[in-house]
Parts: C-alpha cells; sequence; structure tokens
C-alpha cells in the first residue's frame, strides 16, 4: 500500500507543478500530493507493524535504518517541490 500512495504522491506533485506553469489553480493538488506523501508514511509504519508482531528482528534491522534515511529525504523533497509555487508566486509579484 506504501508503494501505491508514494507514486501517488509523486504524480500528484507533477500535476501541482505542471497546474502552477500553466497558471491554474495548483493549491489542491499541492494539498492532496502532501496528503499523499503522509499516507505513505502511514502505511510503511502499518507495515512494519507487521513485522514486529511476526518479531522478525533481522528484516527490521536490515530495512528500517535505509528506510528511515530515505523517507526522510523524499519527504523533504516532497515538501519542497510542492510548497516551491507558493514561494515563486512571492518572488514573482514582488
Amino acid at each position: 500500500m506504501w508503494l501505491i500512495f508514494g507514486v501517488i504522491a509523486i504524480v500528484v506533485t507533477f500535476i501541482n507543478l505542471f497546474l502552477y506553469a500553466a497558471g491554474k489553480d495548483y493549491k489542491l493538488a499541492m494539498a492532496l500530493a502532501l496528503s499523499f506523501t503522509a499516507l505513505t508514511i502511514c502505511a510503511d509504519y502499518s507495515y512494519l507493524n507487521r513485522w514486529i508482531d511476526a518479531e522478525d528482528w533481522a528484516a527490521i534491522m536490515d530495512v528500517v535504518p535505509g528506510m528511515s534515511k530515505v523517507f526522510w529525504f523524499l519527504t523533504i523533497v516532497s515538501i519542497l517541490l510542492n510548497i516551491s509555487p507558493i514561494f515563486l508566486e512571492r518572488i514573482r509579484k514582488k
């Protein structure tokens, strides 16, 4: 499920940027992209909870450290890409 949410977040982020470039209202797409980013992280934590219930400590120790860094990076990139139209509008208005 987290993979589906992640792909949707990426697609909606590009829609957000396309709408901004086309001069249309992009704020709904921005909210959806950030929401799907959050859902991706929540779904991944639910997936990790299954490993905890199964006491699969080896899987947790192998996957969590790397995924943690990746999720931090992708979340920061998602936030920056999705709010960039707001900053670009402010710069253009000055």
